[in-house]
């Protein structure tokens, strides 16, 4: 079993590179994919956000933002367009560990940072 299906408990999601856009609004989160897939969590479902990182880079793209809850989420790679204004909005939420982000960004090999948590939150 791959480091990425480990982490997200099965086979890990398709086309997690690529040109995918990631968007947000009041309701939520969503991933549109290239082939067109769509993937998609509530802010109220929210109960968890995570970056994953591997030993893939520096020629593919080797960290993820993974946002789940309630079974449901979007695995967005840090490539995709929108991830920017994505990171302002996740950076407002209450307890979010700037410091786990930082971390990840050195980070060369399979890792898991947690960078919010329901649970911890303020």
């Amino acid at each position: 079993m791959s480091f990425l299906s480990r982490i997200f408990g099965r086979k890990p999601p398709q086309n997690l590179g690529g040109k995918s856009l990631v968007s947000f609004d009041e309701h939520g989160v969503t991933r549109n994919m290239p082939d067109g897939r769509v993937e998609a969590v509530s802010w109220h479902e929210l109960q968890e956000v995570i970056i994953v990182t591997t030993g893939e880079g520096p020629f593919e793209d080797d960290v993820f933002w993974v946002l789940s809850g309630n079974g449901r989420g979007c695995a967005v790679p840090s490539e995709s367009a929108g991830m920017k204004e994505l990171l302002t909005r996740l950076q407002q939420l209450p307890g979010f560990n700037n410091e786990s982000v930082i971390q990840a960004m050195g980070s060369t090999s399979n890792a898991k940072f947690i960078c919010w948590s329901r649970g911890n939150a303020l």
